[in-house]
């Protein structure tokens, strides 16, 4: 599995798309609409989570596109 790919705010401004753990973003854009949808292709080809955020930085939604076992353990 890759790296699970975060979409929040830039902080000048904008949307970013960023790997858990990179110091800098993959990508910005402006508007939140984009940044989803170069999210979910990385997050894809990656098959790892693409995990949404909204502009108050809480988690607004995560579409999974890895290996998820069925059912789930626990």
């Amino acid at each position: 599995m890759g790296k699970n790919q975060h979409v929040s705010t830039h902080p000048s401004g904008g949307w970013q798309v960023k790997g858990v753990g990179n110091v800098r973003a993959t990508k910005r854009t402006t508007t939140q609409a984009e940044a989803v949808a170069i999210a979910r292709q990385i997050a894809i080809n990656q098959k790892s989570e693409c995990v949404i955020h909204g502009r108050n930085g809480q988690i607004r939604a995560k579409d999974s596109y890895g290996n998820d076992p069925f059912p789930p353990k626990g």
